[in-house]
């Protein structure tokens, strides 16, 4: 199939586009974009059952998960900002409120998290490539890259001082601790259970299993940008179609591709520390100042944007694009080459912002849970 869409680029590229108008946006020989599997796979450790997700959603909402039971996964990745917190760096023990309106309690000694809230919308497909391949288990997360797979990303916030374990006890104990919590509570002994199959089913691993299997639910995998590319021609706008165009010719697919509009590698940008934190964030160990491709997947519910939060609007990022880098410590040699080589993105900026509007996809879960096992407030302190 793929020479004969080469003969036929070959000897009548306006022919082609005509009958198969879904490829409009991509490069010639290559496929830069492509739209989101319709359901996501799970590693064949963790089967994604309905129990397991119920299980985990109970477990996302509950404080009974942190040092002093005042926070929980959904105080900073919540449903009414697409699962992100609508704040340039996260608030996590001892805070009060929710999204921008958050803020520590007093008297407080716990700083901020280090970066942004990242959305956990679609992170099931995390590591997916051009042509929409992905090992779960081997699933790169955060910013910095340093974990992979959802399992093992659910139990790190866990861990984390200033995220959930405050100083209520040493991080070594962090999950071992949670579990105790979770076995003295009888509904939760059911529950884990039920999802596993074992009466003494509570334990750390199943803990990150039955937490990335809600994570692994949450999709949103049905924009305008992937009913055009399933083939339904008036998904998307002329202007949404033009706006793909460029972003491609621009130079943003060089890096923003795939099905998650990511290559999942770490880039130096330059893009500003946040002036909240006592020190500069350098990112990835090996690779200064780099950090992960982010996704561009439903930006209309995750502002601010970056890893340090830098920026409230998307005219902002591509203000930035135009004139990187914008941190003191990177210089412009540093500047990963394919940032160097962007044709002014700002220029193009009314047609792009079209563009990763059609990438927006409000369908997922918004529930939330009316209590959890623990009797705790859902979410933690965020009223």
């Amino acid at each position: 199939m793929k020479k004969l869409y080469a003969l036929i680029l070959g000897g009548g590229a306006t022919l082609f586009l005509l009958l198969y108008p879904a490829l409009e946006g991509r490069s010639r020989g290559q496929d830069a974009f492509s739209a989101l599997p319709q359901t996501a796979n799970a590693p064949s450790d963790n089967p994604l059952t309905s129990e397991r997700v119920a299980l985990g959603k109970l477990l996302f909402w509950d404080p009974i998960l942190s040092g002093n039971r005042d926070v929980a996964c959904a105080s900073c990745h919540h449903p009414r900002f697409g699962y992100a917190e609508n704040r340039d760096l996260s608030i996590g023990v001892n805070g009060v409120g929710l999204g921008e309106n958050r803020r520590f309690a007093t008297p407080n000694s716990i700083p901020f998290v280090k970066r942004n809230s990242q959305t956990i919308l679609n992170a099931a497909f995390n590591g997916i490539d051009r042509v929409g391949q992905y090992a779960p288990a081997a699933a790169p997360m955060f910013w910095d890259l340093r974990v992979t797979s959802l399992e093992t990303q659910a139990l790190e916030p866990i861990k984390a001082f200033e995220e959930m374990r405050g100083d209520a006890y040493p991080e070594d104990k962090a999950v071992d601790t949670v579990v105790v919590r979770l076995n003295a509570i009888a509904e939760y002994r059911a529950l884990f259970g039920k999802a596993f199959g074992d009466a003494n089913a509570v334990n750390g691993a199943n803990l990150g299993k039955a937490l990335s299997a809600f994570e692994r639910s949450l999709l949103a995998n049905n924009s305008p940008f992937d009913r055009y590319m399933r083939g339904d021609r008036n998904a998307m706008t002329p202007a949404q179609i033009q706006g793909m165009q460029r972003f491609e010719r621009v130079g943003c697919a060089n890096c923003h591709n795939g099905p998650m509009f990511s290559d999942y590698k770490p880039h130096v940008l330059g893009v500003p520390d946040n002036g909240k934190l006592p020190e500069s964030d350098r990112g990835i160990k090996d690779t200064p100042y780099a950090f992960r491709t982010a996704s561009l997947r439903n930006l209309a519910y995750t502002a601010p944007y970056m890893h340090s939060g830098a920026f409230q609007t998307l005219e902002e990022v591509l203000k930035f694009y135009d004139r990187a880098p914008k941190n003191p410590n990177v210089t412009r040699q540093q500047v990963d080459r394919r940032v160097r080589r962007l044709r002014d993105p700002d220029d193009e900026a009314p047609a792009l912002i079209a563009f990763l509007g059609a990438l927006n996809d409000d369908s997922f879960d918004k529930t939330i849970p009316s209590r959890v096992p623990s009797g705790l407030s859902p979410g933690g302190q965020i009223q």
